[in-house]
């Protein structure tokens, strides 16, 4: 029998466990990171909530003081089109040239600003991959948009005169959600591509507010020549007021072969192909990274 005292060493005890990090690069959130998503929409929604005086308040007072001129110089004597009242047609074109509008500022000035103040590493360094920061930035475009609408159209409710009460809210819902949707890529875009505001002020003036205008928004594209009818056909942002519209007033100015069930195809490829886009941007990490 060993009657050595036992002799314990002081390292001998259980070894600690060494923390185990991923190789750098390796994502440690393999999910959907949720949580981070809901950070950034909430900055992008308290930022221009802030301001609501100009980012909501004042666009929907804008596009109101055009259903004003137009249907006092154009709306009275019983004017109809495509067989409704002229106030009836053109309020919801207004609700959704609005809301296009504000979808593309929100989206454009997001990632621009973080390049002008030198933040951007704000938006690239979180743990967020490039489809959840798009999901985030789009989301917030889209609430943007949906206020700036709801406004709007409240205001309507209460405008003597014009009806814009939704016959097919799906409508409604869907046409307005994948427009502001589209604009918003298209924002993002911009947002990416551009070095100053100049730059985002340039594609707002020149192509999205043109693309709005001549989308059938005070006018029907039935009156049209024929190749005006097919240049505006091949305009996105006619199907989504076009779209926009059926679910008010229950009826369309087109003539092409099922024109709603068409719009609402057109708006998801286009949505596709600018969010495929806009990830590729993003991820190339152009005019982005050093």
């Amino acid at each position: 029998m060993n009657d050595q005292p036992q002799i314990t060493r002081a390292d001998s005890g259980p070894a600690t466990a060494t923390p185990a990090f991923a190789e750098p690069g390796v994502p440690h959130i393999r999910t959907l990171n949720v949580p981070g998503m809901q950070a950034l929409y909430v900055k992008e929604v308290r930022r221009f909530f802030k301001v609501q005086l100009q980012t909501i308040w004042a666009p929907a007072v804008t596009t109101l003081l055009f259903l004003v001129i137009f249907t006092v110089a154009l709306g009275g004597s019983g004017r109809t089109v495509i067989g409704v009242p002229f106030a009836d047609f053109v309020a919801p074109g207004l609700i959704m040239m609005a809301m296009l509008q504000n979808s593309f500022a929100n989206a454009s000035f997001s990632l621009l600003v973080g390049k002008i103040q030198g933040t951007i590493v704000d938006y690239l360094m979180p743990p967020l991959g490039f489809g959840e920061l798009i999901l985030a930035l789009i989301g917030a475009a889209i609430s943007r948009a949906v206020l700036v609408g709801l406004a709007l159209w409240a205001a309507m409710l209460a405008w003597p005169g014009v009806h814009v009460v939704p016959q097919h809210p799906w409508a409604v819902a869907a046409f307005g959600l994948l427009g502001a949707a589209m604009i918003g890529f298209l924002g993002l875009i911009t947002s990416v591509w551009a070095e100053k505001f100049d730059h985002a002020a340039a594609v707002t003036n020149f192509v999205v507010t043109p693309l709005a205008l001549l989308s059938g928004t005070f006018y029907s594209i039935d009156r049209l020549a024929p190749w005006f009818q097919s240049v505006a056909h091949a305009n996105p942002v006619y199907y989504a007021i076009m779209g926009f519209r059926y679910g008010f007033i229950g009826t369309v100015d087109s003539t092409i072969h099922h024109p709603v069930l068409t719009a609402l195809l057109a708006l998801v490829a286009v949505n596709i192909v600018l969010g495929a886009l806009t990830y590729r941007l993003l991820a190339s990490g152009w005019k982005l990274k050093a």
